[in-house]
């Protein structure tokens, strides 16, 4: 059903500008769509992606990185034009940049255990630009399971902040059958920066869905 919106997207505006999430999640989701690519179901070559986040202190060709995950799941299995694929850097205004390219017509998203977005853990307010975040021990101890050892996951990000990830004009929520909990506590009518999610209540267009497979 994702990769379902995400090409109707594409077909509906061949220029789109679709922002990417990584994790187990939109595996699924990438395979779907490089399918459908190779049936020439979408075209990439006008497209332009950004990722909602990426590890600090790791290269791009590092095997843990997202720009890795990212080119192994989809971007390298079709044609789209690298000079168009975008990941948020130390090094300059991300924000910024994108509001250049257009905004983001399409948003993917997943979501933590205890309701992080991106990288925006529970915190005491919402923070609204792209930034280095502090990964919360629950984070480092989940994505633990790509790497060696729990002591080689990075300790902090950067990530989307709020006020960009909730500017894009549609939101899509993927969630497995193990963030069950986390759903259902995403449907209560209760926004709070202690659970990041929650603020997709504020979002004209977004969708949640749920695999239980």
């Amino acid at each position: 059903m994702t990769s379902s919106i995400i090409a109707s997207q594409i077909n509906k505006k061949n220029d789109s500008v679709l922002g990417l999430a990584t994790g187990s999640t939109p595996v699924g989701t990438y395979r779907n769509l490089v399918e459908q690519y190779r049936n020439g179901q979408i075209d990439f070559s006008h497209i332009t992606t950004v990722n909602l986040d990426e590890y600090c202190g790791l290269e791009p060709k590092h095997p843990q990185s997202y720009r890795f995950f990212m080119d192994e799941n989809l971007l390298k299995h079709v044609n789209i034009n690298a000079e168009k694929i975008h990941f948020p850097t130390k090094n300059e205004n991300f924000d910024t940049k994108i509001q250049k390219i257009g905004g983001i017509d399409l948003q993917l998203l997943g979501i933590g255990h205890n309701g992080h977005i991106g990288f925006n853990e529970p915190d005491t307010v919402f923070y609204n630009n792209t930034r280095v975040v502090k990964l919360a021990p629950s984070t480092i101890n989940a994505n633990s399971r790509f790497f060696d050892d729990v002591a080689n996951v990075p300790k902090t990000a950067i990530t989307m902040g709020m006020s960009t990830i909730m500017a894009a004009r549609k939101i899509v929520l993927i969630a497995g059958a193990d963030k069950t909990e986390i759903i259902n506590k995403l449907s209560e009518d209760i926004v709070s920066p202690q659970f990041p999610a929650s603020i997709l209540h504020y979002h004209p267009d977004c969708t949640v869905i749920l695999s239980l497979e």
